[in-house]
């Protein structure tokens, strides 16, 4: 029989994060634990606004499942019923992380992955003034990839800054829905003089249609549309790249299938995460052999990580330690 439990938890961000949607000072997530046979597995999700979640709707859920596991219903039969987001998440993850312990090997092992390695990460500056970002990028001192987020103001100006302050640093560009088709268009050229490699997002959802055959010179990602394998279909020809992230596919188990799937469709993945700690990152690092882009820096976003999170240098992600997540280890670890 397996037991559910989570908890709220609020991990203080080292400044305040700024996107074309708005600003944030700490990251609220949830973390699940499920227990069996005197193990447990642990996860992290973040219920995220913009996709009709909060703490009150995802701990709706997650009471739904400790009742129903409570009275028997297997945990595999309640993931399947569940709809893609934190709640599903978390469970997935956790869940993971508990058949790794109870069999006593790792999550990688359980899916037959290949080791993963360290791999370069991308950095991210939030959205501010000119001379901030540029100091911001300045103090990274010259990573490999930084990513940078930009609303409709400004966008070459900033740009221009930045890349002067890291001339040898690529650049993502996250416009998080916030430009229009002729911003696109108008800036393409001149961000890809810039060094900016890709551009996530740059239209809202819904308006991805505009974005057929379109020809720029930088390649597009998309993140908030796309979700799941369903979404696939309608990316082709619109989006180069497709941003995987677990909270929107509902955990891990759905993520490696969503990236097999893109693969095989041509498109280039990024591995990307909401602000959180390093446990919420340790699943998604395993997808992180044969991404293009990996964008998992959310520990470095927040004032204090977990014990045992990822260790971070010159824009290297390196290997994952088992004792947080993902192995045979019972450590216990508070935020």
């Amino acid at each position: 029989m397996i037991t559910l439990n989570y908890r709220q938890v609020s991990f203080p961000l080292a400044q305040v994060f700024r996107i074309a949607r708005g600003a944030k000072s700490e990251a609220e997530v949830i973390e699940v634990e499920l227990t069996s046979q005197g193990r447990k597995g642990r996860a992290e999700s973040v219920p995220y606004k913009r996709y009709q979640e909060d703490m009150g709707s995802v701990t709706k859920q997650l009471d739904d499942i400790k009742t129903k596991l409570a009275k028997g219903v297997s945990i595999e039969e309640l993931l399947a019923s569940l709809a893609p987001g934190a709640a599903k998440n978390a469970v997935d993850c956790a869940y993971w992380d508990l058949k790794a312990k109870l069999c006593d090997t790792s999550v990688e092992d359980l899916l037959s992955l290949a080791p993963t390695l360290p791999c370069i990460t991308a950095q991210t500056l939030s959205i501010d003034s000119q001379e901030n970002m540029a100091n911001a990028a300045l103090a990274l001192k010259h990573p490999p990839l930084i990513k940078v987020k930009l609303d409709g103001d400004d966008i070459i100006g900033k740009m221009r800054a930045i890349h002067k302050a890291a001339p040898y640093s690529e650049f993502i560009v996250d416009a998080n829905e916030g430009w229009s088709m002729e911003q696109l268009t108008t800036h393409a050229f001149e961000l890809a003089k810039l060094n900016v490699v890709l551009i996530e997002q740059p239209l809202p959802v819904g308006e991805d249609e505009a974005l057929i055959d379109v020809d720029l010179p930088v390649a597009l990602c998309a993140d908030e549309s796309c979700h799941t394998r369903q979404d696939l279909p309608y990316l082709k020809g619109r989006y180069d790249t497709i941003n995987i992230k677990l909270d929107k596919t509902g955990g891990l188990t759905e993520a490696l299938l969503l990236k097999e799937e893109a693969l095989a469709l041509g498109f280039d993945i990024m591995v990307g995460c909401m602000v959180g700690s390093s446990l919420a990152m340790a699943p998604a690092f395993l997808l992180s052999n044969g991404a293009k882009f990996v964008d998992l820096d959310g520990p470095l976003l927040v004032a204090k990580d977990r014990p045992f999170g990822f260790n971070f240098s010159n824009g290297i992600m390196h290997s994952l330690n088992t004792d947080l997540w993902g192995g045979s280890s019972e450590q216990y670890y508070l935020a």
